[in-house]
């Protein structure tokens, strides 16, 4: 892995998409559908979105799944690109290949990908590893105390090869170790924290 400065991409204007990941029925929450949750006077997945979009990605495309219809009237979703991923049981890497079947065919260079359920990682993080962005074969993701963690980026020409390799609840995980030389870490612990709301002894992250 390489790591990136912190200086901004000389591309002026890619095309950089944002993928929320918010389908997860948070069943170590006792069923409480983690977009659903409350933060800062609104809900994750509208403080997500919000993310994403300060971070200087869009269109934003949205992934849905457990409680989606009550996500859609309550969340504030306008303008973004909503996919409801029925087979969202089967974990995140079902709910990685909606959102990349989504973004096919638009003109997007590549997608940061973000999760629900980790609002420590602000609009800095993710403006961070959007200016690692190259080419659309770019890979990166941010590192924390040299972690690699959320926000990941791919660049559009490694979507086929990501979406093929999503299954179960990896995700991208099997994926990025596959290509663990050629991710570009960006260093995000001074402006996120990268933890996340699974369980109700996370939910003090929230108040």
């Amino acid at each position: 892995m390489t790591s990136a400065p912190l200086h901004s991409s000389p591309f002026v204007n890619p095309a950089v998409a944002g993928l929320l990941l918010a389908a997860g029925g948070g069943r170590r929450l006792g069923g409480r559908p983690k977009a659903l949750l409350e933060h800062r006077g609104g809900l994750l997945v509208d403080h997500a979105v919000g993310t994403l979009r300060d971070g200087g990605c869009g269109p934003v495309h949205v992934v849905l799944g457990a409680a989606a219809d009550e996500v859609r009237a309550r969340a504030e979703l306008s303008g973004c690109a909503v996919t409801v991923n029925p087979e969202w049981t089967e974990g995140m890497g079902s709910s990685l290949r909606a959102g990349l079947a989504a973004l096919a065919g638009t003109d997007a260079d590549a997608v940061v990908v973000l999760l629900v359920d980790q609002p420590g990682i602000g609009a800095g993080a993710v403006a961070r590893v959007r200016s690692a962005y190259r080419s659309r074969t770019s890979l990166a993701a941010a590192s924390y105390a040299g972690e690699r963690g959320h926000p990941v980026m791919f660049g559009a020409d490694l979507w086929a090869e990501l979406s093929a390799g999503a299954v179960g609840d990896q995700g991208a995980r099997a994926y990025l170790r596959a290509h663990r030389d050629a991710i570009t870490l960006v260093e995000c612990s001074d402006v996120a924290q990268a933890y996340d709301i699974d369980t109700a002894e996370d939910l003090f992250h929230l108040e």
